[in-house]
């Protein structure tokens, strides 16, 4: 299956994704956590997950199947107001 990585955790693991092999999606993420580093760890700690465009219906319990893709989705922080 296929992890896509988004903004920080695209940058922390210097890659946009990865390919794992997993039953399930702690499993998945487990597997991602040791190919791609500490520091794609770090930011996985305070990412959400999803599961084909959706939050996994039984959280990282939750089966995966072939073709199945998780996207690890950073927190997003900056912008600004327009000027006043």
């Amino acid at each position: 299956m296929t992890v896509r990585l988004f903004a920080a955790a695209r940058e922390a693991a210097g890659r946009a994704r990865c390919t794992v092999e997993a039953a399930d999606v702690a499993g998945a993420l487990t597997e991602a956590c040791r190919v791609l580093g500490p520091g794609f760890t770090e930011v996985l700690a305070g990412s959400r997950v999803w599961l084909n465009g959706d939050e996994p219906a039984r959280g990282e319990a939750t089966p995966l199947a072939d073709g199945d893709e998780l996207a690890v989705l950073p927190p997003v922080s900056g912008g600004s107001l327009p000027p006043g």
